[in-house]
């Protein structure tokens, strides 16, 4: 089997990917703008061969190494990044080269949250109203309808980068004159608790693996203040969010792919639909997977790309709590205080890159345990400041 890989090196546990798809059996093609020499050791032993490009974005670029590797190994079976940023251009090179996956023709829905909203209706599940805004009349038509607050985002957009909360005349005056000039939908504000439905399906869109995150707070009040975060994988999750996940799997149809779906959990214990990804959570979410069922979640993606099945994947024996630090806050506790502290329960620590520090930190501590309480505990003492 012949899989190109966009950005192996990036982020920088991705690498694994490559490294379990080598041993799986398959002809790893790595297609990147950085230099082979720079590339981590294992990396470039996992790669069968490796196309330099100048710039990503450039279309033309990406086409010709796609036909230098098909020239050279025949067929190309596979194409992905498992990352958010690179899914149009995937879709497009897929399409183009007829190789299976998400095509040109799906993309929409699964990268513009308007036509979200409509899967998950069609689905049988309520999402918070919302309506793309591209005219001050239409922002304040849709606020007359639904009332403040309200949550501006793009509209199609990774993360919650220029996400605003609009709560005020003022906010409306300051949304209208800093937005980007952007496609921006809006949607009504629902008060209650962001949590994740993740997981990977096989080809038949079977899951065979899934998992759930909750958030010390919201990624987008993480970045609009500036402020650190934890969040945490549980070892069960609610029916009722189970049920909406695995309805939204069938509904955009996810197959041989990741998934990160967010729902609000209302206090009756309803869920909305938030948003749709088909890729890994961000950040080290993979890893603590890992570490929460003691199993390698990126060799069972490499399996199921290759052979089509994987093997069994064990229980969620352990809660997971990523914490973490951004350098503009003081700290009372240093980073040696820390790793003496938690040196029992502490399973990774590293720094993060810098794209990632305004929603989850510069440096990043996991910590593991069979309770939750005490792993809240060590996030309190991680981040308490002085």
């Amino acid at each position: 089997m012949n899989v190109v890989f966009l950005s192996p090196h990036f982020p920088s546990n991705f690498y694994h990917f490559c490294v379990k798809l080598r041993e799986a059996g398959a002809n790893v093609l790595g297609l990147a703008d950085e230099p082979f020499e720079n590339l981590r050791p294992e990396l470039r032993y996992a790669l069968t061969d490796y196309f330099h490009v100048h710039d990503m974005h450039n279309y033309d670029e990406l086409v010709r190494a796609l036909g230098y590797f098909t020239h050279k190994f025949g067929k190309l079976n596979r194409l992905d990044s498992l990352n958010e940023y690179w899914l149009e251009t995937e879709a497009s090179l897929r399409t183009d080269f007829n190789i299976p996956g998400i095509q040109t023709d799906k993309i929409g829905k699964i990268k513009r949250k308007s036509e979200m909203k409509k899967v998950f209706e069609d689905a049988g599940l309520s999402p918070a109203r919302g309506r793309v805004c591209s005219t001050e009349k239409e922002l304040r038509a849709f606020i007359a309808e639904v009332g403040l607050p309200v949550v501006a985002k793009p509209n199609i957009g990774v993360g919650a980068a220029k996400t605003y909360k609009i709560e005020s005349e003022e906010d409306v005056s300051v949304y209208l004159a800093d937005k980007p000039d952007v496609e921006y939908i809006v949607e009504e504000f629902v008060q209650g608790q962001i949590v994740t439905f993740d997981g990977l399906t096989d080809r038949q869109g079977n899951v065979v693996f899934s998992s759930s995150l909750r958030y010390s707070i919201g990624v987008m009040d993480a970045v609009n203040l500036d402020t650190d975060i934890y969040y945490y994988t549980v070892r069960s999750f609610e029916p009722a969010l189970e049920k909406a996940g695995l309805a939204t799997v069938r509904a955009f149809d996810v197959r041989e792919r990741f998934f990160h779906f967010e729902f609000f959990v209302m206090d009756d214990d309803s869920v909305v639909p938030l948003e749709v990804n088909v890729r890994p959570p961000g950040g080290f979410t993979i890893d603590m997977w890992n570490f929460s069922n003691n199993c390698d979640v990126y060799e069972l993606w490499a399996n199921l790309l290759v052979k089509g099945t994987c093997g069994p994947v064990n229980g969620l024996d352990y809660f997971v709590n990523y914490i973490g630090r951004k350098d503009h806050i003081q700290y009372r506790h240093s980073h040696e205080e820390v790793l003496q502290k938690y040196a029992d329960m502490m399973v990774l620590h590293e720094r993060l890159s810098g794209v990632f520090a305004r929603a989850i930190g510069n440096y990043g501590y996991i910590v593991r345990g069979p309770e939750l309480q005490p792993l809240i505990d060590a996030a309190n003492f991680i981040q308490e400041r002085r």
